[in-house]
């Protein structure tokens, strides 16, 4: 079983990343993808690694869930399509623009107490249809408005103040950090600032791993069994139509998955069978067959994830390859450019 004790935080090294994915045209491999898997059991042992899971690393935004969780036991009293944009990485449709709103609403709060970066939305068609209308960038477009939203209306219930809400210091993000510690099982190594603003938290890949299984695994009604409970039935919330995280979550019965930028996914069955991935140069073309060998790894059925076998590589507009996880990850290959 999981244990309850803070380990020491992972050392900050360069990553000793190994292959994992090659790109094979016309049958000779073209190029590698480097980077590190980790597939834990039911119990919380690695049943399965490769590369480096203990080095310290940021999970970027596949941290969200245990950011949403903390905000959950910190009195935050969203659940369903709302938690679920808590821990959004969002395609900035407008499903997403109104959920923010909403959450702003709830706190007594405009966008102008928003202080993520401007952007314009994530998904390129509706990015497109922005430009169109000649409509700037903004910060409820920017893709982590709701887990900002729904800061802001955790430091409203808990009379914290809204200035400085993204520094490190400030009691929200103190409470995350502690959260982060107890969910990963480490301590934190270093922080830094995400891409949106917010303070970024660095574990290990086997951590991250451990915090996913933690959440699927809680006890109902916990904010834990909230948050993986609000993912799972809102997944589109939680990215956008067509995302493929989301797409992953309706493949595979019971699962959470949450994406990050620069190549990182992790997920978890309610058994707490988890994996977590990191390529290193953060390509999604790779992240996303990775994902689903390691998951394939982990037990899941591959009849389940036959449409996450990775793109396409095309030659005169025409598949003449693809990318392949390597065979000492998915040892069993169907692709046919294998």
């Amino acid at each position: 079983m999981f244990s309850s004790s803070v380990a020491d935080a992972p050392l900050i090294r360069e990553p000793l990343h190994a292959p994992v994915a090659h790109l094979i045209r016309g049958g000779v491999v073209e190029g590698i993808h480097y980077g590190s898997v980790v597939v834990l059991g039911a119990d919380g042992t690695v049943d399965f690694q490769l590369g480096d899971i203990e080095a310290a690393f940021y999970p970027r935004s596949a941290l969200k869930p245990v950011q949403a969780v903390a905000m959950v036991r910190a009195g935050l009293p969203l659940d369903g399509e709302l938690l679920s944009l808590t821990a959004a990485s969002h395609s900035g449709e407008e499903r997403h623009l109104a959920g923010t709103r909403r959450i702003l609403e709830l706190a007594g709060l405009t966008e102008d107490h928003l202080r993520n970066v401007t952007d314009m939305p994530f998904d390129p068609v509706v990015r497109d249809t922005w430009v169109r209308e000649g409509r700037p960038p903004s910060r409820l477009a920017q893709n982590c408005s709701g887990k900002h939203a729904a800061m802001l209306y955790t430091c409203v219930l808990n009379d914290w103040p809204l200035e400085g809400y993204l520094e490190a210091g400030h009691p929200l993000q103190q409470a995350i950090a502690e959260i982060v510690e107890d969910l990963t099982g480490q301590r934190i190594a270093a922080v830094t600032v995400d891409g949106c603003g917010a303070p970024l938290f660095s574990v290990s890949l086997h951590g991250l791993a451990r915090a996913a299984a933690r959440i699927t695994t809680a006890a109902a009604g916990t904010p834990e069994a909230r948050v993986a409970d609000a993912m799972r039935s809102h997944a589109e919330m939680a990215s956008g139509t067509g995302r493929d995280v989301a797409a992953l979550m309706a493949a595979v019965p019971g699962l959470l998955a949450k994406d990050g930028f620069e190549g990182v996914e992790v997920a978890a069955l309610p058994d707490g069978r988890a994996v977590a991935v990191k390529i290193a140069d953060g390509a999604s073309r790779a992240r996303v067959p990775v994902a689903a060998a390691a998951l394939a790894r982990a037990g899941v059925d591959p009849a389940l994830l036959t449409e996450f076998q990775g793109e396409a590589l095309l030659g005169g507009g025409r598949p003449v390859g693809c990318v392949r996880p390597v065979r000492s990850l998915e040892p069993v290959v169907s692709s046919t450019c294998a």
